[in-house]
């Protein structure tokens, strides 16, 4: 009975672990992201909004996907996070062989020879001595040292997968943000094209209204003047399109170089699914860099037990048995066995200054990881909300500047129709083919401003918000 007892109560201590359990902190968060949208019942369900992993395939450009699935497969950071992962499940598992015994084998063979003056009578001067021996040793886990150090390998493992989707989820975004604004440029120099035509035209028209002698010099110098300003912004935005190329390709694992990709002339590129308004706030879960930042808290926590557990004594069992023998040929037999078995203890005596200010240092990174997790949290919910702002108030931007362009194009056409047969002065073509340009060109940046909103609310969500897993060109729901 006394046995039984001994056997239960060395059991419970084995099982305990000093150290803190780890729990997750309260946050003050809102219930509802900061969006102007109204709440409607339906967008304020919990189960509605679940994310997708391949959440940019929500992109209609073919294009665009093959540049996407080439960056995931072969950017360097996405290699770099991959690397540590690797390196992380490699701490873990040294950190459970902590678990299992440690067993060496020593061998070993000496041949000596002996002083005549130190020589005992019946020994020979010359001797061969062998030994092999088996060596085993335990640490027994009494305080959980060992097991707050694997809880901690196992959360930074966490955390590195967690990071590596955190990777994707920037790579994309800083991919598709790129693309839009190279579709952009494209649109840009389409219209300065356009704009150099029309102004040619408009040049020569002038040339010959100053022939007959219906305008002044002062008019075709001006005409002039507008048509080597469009002519110089061709330049300007095929600079800033071989650069955007060189960024793609750069984030594609390559060598700068051009970019394929569809023409879309004037027009833009169909943007991906809008949100419904009133996202709930717990979507902020599924951002990698919560639950890095979460995972970094866990592990300090564990850390913590690993200091503390250092104040205790360590016991270990160790254990040895082998054969030792002189000469070789009696190294395997019955009288050359020898074994040998014990309990250690260890207490920490001098070094337990020292091992206090270790439990001193793991409960400042704790502290540490604590408020790193609720700054990500509070950077996440800003990130969110100006993301749902930008969203909203670039779409709007990008209708009114749609209506200014359409505006502007009746007037230059008014304008230039009757300045051709003498009702309007030239100057007031001027002043709105000057204005239609200008407009057109930011109507282009509008575009990408509002599909780059969207692309910054997907990732800002942690991947989207689409209820069900999003169809692919390569892999097409089955009917």
């Amino acid at each position: 009975m006394n046995r039984r007892l001994s056997g239960c109560a060395f059991a419970l201590l084995a099982g305990c672990a000093v150290g803190p359990d780890y729990h997750r902190p309260p946050l003050d968060v809102p219930a509802q992201y900061h969006d102007v949208a109204p709440t409607t019942s339906d967008a304020a369900g919990d189960a509605a909004y679940m994310g997708d992993s391949g959440w940019w395939e929500v992109y209609a450009d073919a294009d665009l996907q093959a540049l996407l699935a080439t960056a995931l497969k072969n950017n360097y950071d996405v290699k770099i996070a991959v690397a540590r992962i690797d390196e992380a499940r490699a701490q873990l598992g040294s950190a459970r062989l902590s678990y299992l015994p440690q067993v060496s084998v020593d061998a070993g063979a000496t041949r000596t020879k002996t002083s005549e003056y130190a020589l005992l009578p019946g020994f020979p001067r010359i001797d061969n001595e062998a030994q092999v021996q088996i060596l085993a040793s335990y640490q027994i886990d009494l305080w959980g040292q060992l097991r707050r150090a694997t809880e901690a390998a196992r959360a930074n493992l966490l955390a590195s997968q967690y990071a590596k989707r955190a990777v994707n989820v920037t790579l994309v975004a800083a991919v598709a943000n790129a693309y839009f604004e190279l579709i952009s440029l494209d649109s840009q120099l389409e219209i300065t094209r356009r704009t150099v035509i029309s102004r040619e035209k408009f040049l020569e028209l002038t040339q010959a209204q100053h022939e007959r002698g219906y305008v002044t010099g002062l008019d075709v110098a001006t005409a002039q003047a507008d048509l080597a300003a469009a002519r110089a912004t061709a330049p300007d935005l095929e600079r800033q399109i071989g650069q955007i190329e060189d960024q793609i390709s750069v984030l594609l694992g390559n060598n700068p170089g051009p970019i394929t990709r569809m023409h879309y002339g004037e027009a833009v590129p169909e943007a991906p699914p809008r949100p419904p308004p009133g996202l709930p706030a717990r979507l902020l879960e599924r951002r990698p860099d919560i639950a890095q930042a979460e995972q970094g808290l866990v592990a300090a926590n564990a850390e913590v037990g690993v200091a503390k557990a250092a104040l205790f004594p360590d016991i270990s069992l160790t254990g040895s048995a082998g054969s030792l023998a002189i000469p070789f040929n009696k190294l395997f037999t019955a009288p050359a066995a020898e074994w040998s078995a014990g309990v250690g203890l260890i207490q920490p005596l001098i070094s337990v200054k020292a091992n206090l200010y270790q439990v001193e240092l793991a409960d400042a990174r704790k502290r540490e990881a604590l408020y790193q997790y609720q700054k990500t949290v509070q950077a996440a919910f800003q990130d969110v909300a100006d993301a749902l702002i930008a969203y909203q108030k670039f779409e709007e931007q990008q209708r009114q500047q749609a209506s200014q362009v359409d505006a502007l194009r009746r007037a230059r056409e008014i304008a230039l129709a009757r300045y051709k047969i003498g009702y309007a002065s030239y100057f007031d073509v001027i002043q709105a083919d000057r204005a239609l340009f200008t407009a057109e060109l930011s109507l282009a940046q509008a575009y990408a401003n509002d599909l780059g909103a969207v692309v910054h609310l997907y990732s800002a969500l942690g991947g989207g918000w689409q209820e069900h897993p999003v169809a692919t060109s390569s892999a097409p729901p089955t009917p």
